[in-house]
């Protein structure tokens, strides 16, 4: 039997810095949709969380249109269908798609990103190491990175759900891959477990001196997660030719006057390639993408690490940890086993 109401987290205010609980609202008073011809009722078990969400909070210009005061805060979500009124899709049937901060979710199958979930592995998988994160690594290390067997490959925010993946197939395409991580714990897991050349603590004295110590033939290619101190690092150590695809810079978000890596990047005598991107630049290879990513999983050559916060309410709380890097792995939030 369906929930009698829809319980959804909804955007209150829009903050000026660094979000507080106080911007979100929890809702518990919509009824339950109904699916139209087309349409997936579904039930969330996983949401994702991410930094994107945080540019999402505000009103400035940029490459999707911020969420509207009292509309559902954006979010990956990965969940069991309902109830279908799609041909090719039965009640029971695992979905993925951007459900938002809700319980109940009308998921548009014409939506090419409404995809069905390998239900071999873990179902929070599909929001994280073989979801749009995984994806994301995937194509921007692959697409705008190009690596080469012998170069040097720096990733920054190396233990997150996108960093780890592009290090990881970096490795696999030969290259010596350097992380940059917050915090001993992290750099040992970066190194022991992901198996990276080294892993640099962007928050102990000298990390400048630290990336360059372990770049002696400088970098060939920088993704770009983080921004800032990091950023200003590694800039004077690329190569020419060097290739820099940019995820994004999640030091800079609750900035007031964010500097960009276009800014620092620019500014170079010799500018290195570089360019922001977006997953769904190459929607015909997703599926593909994916798949690959799945196989790498159950081959053991890609591992991969979940931080999960419990319950809808907790879902605020872990993008405000996630902004300050205080999540170890990818951050997901468990709406309902």
């Amino acid at each position: 039997m369906l929930a009698a109401m829809n319980r959804r987290i909804v955007l209150a205010s829009r903050p000026a810095g660094e979000p507080s609980p106080e911007d979100f609202r929890l809702e518990a008073d919509t009824p339950v949709p109904e699916p139209a011809s087309g349409q997936l009722l579904v039930k969330n078990l996983f949401l994702s969380i991410d930094p994107y969400m945080r540019g999402r909070m505000s009103d400035r210009a940029s490459y999707a249109r911020p969420v509207g005061i009292g509309e559902v805060m954006v979010g990956g979500t990965v969940g069991r269908v309902a109830k279908s009124a799609a041909p090719g899709y039965t009640a029971g049937d695992i979905v993925v798609g951007y459900g938002g901060w809700r319980d109940w979710a009308l998921f548009d199958t014409s939506d090419r990103q409404v995809m069905k979930v390998d239900a071999s592995l873990a179902i929070s998988t599909a929001v994280g190491v073989c979801g749009m994160p995984g994806v994301t690594a995937y194509f921007g290390l692959l697409k705008l990175g190009e690596p080469k067997a012998g170069e040097t490959v720096v990733v920054s925010a190396a233990s997150g759900a996108v960093g780890s993946v592009v290090g990881q197939i970096a490795k696999q395409k030969g290259c010596r891959v350097v992380g940059v991580a917050g915090g001993p714990a992290k750099c040992d897991y970066v190194t022991g477990e992901l198996g990276f050349d080294v892993c640099v603590d962007h928050r102990a004295p000298g990390m400048a001196d630290a990336i360059r110590a372990a770049c002696p033939k400088g970098i060939d290619v920088y993704f770009e997660n983080v921004g800032g101190k990091v950023l200003d690092a590694v800039a004077p150590l690329l190569n020419p030719g060097a290739r820099v695809p940019i995820c994004g810079f999640v030091s800079q978000y609750n900035e007031q006057e964010p500097v960009t890596p276009f800014t620092v990047l620019g500014a170079l005598a010799t500018p290195p390639f570089h360019r922001f991107f977006l997953v769904w630049e190459w929607p015909d290879e997703y599926p593909a993408a994916v798949l690959a990513l799945a196989a790498w999983v159950k081959e053991g050559k890609i591992r991969y690490r979940e931080d999960i916060s419990e319950g809808l309410a907790e879902a605020p709380r872990a993008l405000i940890g996630v902004l300050r890097g205080q999540n170890f792995g990818k951050k997901v939030v468990r709406i309902e086993d």
